[in-house]
């Protein structure tokens, strides 16, 4: 029997040889063999139950932070839809679905007076990614403001987990890898002093001047090691303004490396690898890409 023939009882879209080029923030990447969106937790459910368990599942959220090597991605592509963007508040505490942007969230807050939550508007991508790596900007990050958060198992077993049970570091949680986070629940503050409107302008402001908003990225390409900044190190080594096909290290921002407008997936990856090189030869320090790199990977040219 076909995957798609047993599938057939799922309600959610099934697409076959899904361009993933069109929803990485890249423009640029391979295609997954099949895509699933859920109709909604019954449906993802009911659909767990149903695919064979050695086809390999893969979770992606917004791609505001995934390179999808050219040889594109085996199995299934699970990406969660409208149905996972509710949103419920009450008091201080907002429930949100895990496929909300967390710009959404933070305007959210705003509306309702809750603070906090100011510096989410500085970080691309949806609630369950950040979640997951513990995204961060402007001296706070997610589980700063983060009380706990539902996810599904590969078996379809249903889990609620306490931020404060999650070990997480820079970048990093121990989040099982086949935990699909659905939900989660935030705290704002009440009766704060200042004014969140002025302080999630002033963010937008500081990545409108130091980030290359205007070209195709996927936001920090490594991460900064501990006691360095990635982007120095980078500029140290001669590395701004490198270009490869049609990707480049920006000038505006070197832990950026952006599409310039026909970039393939290989050019910004073996870009990002002769970056690593001369970065390790000027300073001795490796960096580690902060970009998920996903699917198959054609030989690198350094």
């Amino acid at each position: 029997m076909s995957l798609i023939k047993r599938l057939s009882k799922i309600r959610g879209e099934l697409i076959e040889n899904a361009d993933l080029s069109k929803q990485s923030w890249f423009g640029t990447g391979g295609c997954a063999d099949l895509m699933f969106i859920p109709a909604d937790m019954e449906d993802l459910q009911i659909f767990f139950k149903l695919v064979p368990k050695d086809t390999p599942i893969t979770i992606i959220g917004s791609m505001s932070n995934i390179l999808v090597r050219s040889g594109g991605i085996r199995g299934i592509v699970v990406r969660l839809g409208k149905w996972f963007k509710n949103v419920f508040v009450q008091g201080d505490v907002i429930e949100i679905g895990a496929a909300t942007s967390c710009s959404e969230l933070s305007v959210l807050a705003m509306d309702r007076e809750l603070g906090g939550l100011e510096f989410l508007s500085g970080i691309p991508g949806s609630i369950g990614g950040a979640i997951r790596m513990n995204a961060g900007c402007f001296g706070s990050d997610i589980f700063n403001v983060l009380l706990e958060f539902e996810a599904i198992t590969r078996t379809s077993e249903m889990k609620w987990c306490k931020a404060r049970d999650v070990k997480y570091e820079y970048r990093k949680t121990n989040i099982p890898p086949d935990w699909i986070i659905t939900r989660a629940w935030f705290r704002g503050k009440k009766d704060i002093d200042y004014s969140i409107s002025k302080k999630v302008r002033e963010i937008i402001m500081k990545k409108q001047e130091s980030q290359p908003l205007d070209k195709r990225s996927c936001g920090s390409t490594f991460k900064n090691p501990e006691g360095y900044s990635a982007w120095k190190l980078i500029e140290d080594a001669g590395c701004k303004g490198m270009k490869l096909g049609g990707a480049m290290v920006s000038t505006k921002h070197c832990n950026f490396i952006v599409n310039e407008g026909d970039a393939t997936p290989d050019d910004i990856e073996n870009l990002g690898e002769q970056v690593i090189q001369k970065v390790k030869q000027n300073s001795g320090i490796e960096l580690e890409w902060e970009i998920i790199r996903l699917g198959e990977r054609k030989e690198v040219v350094l």
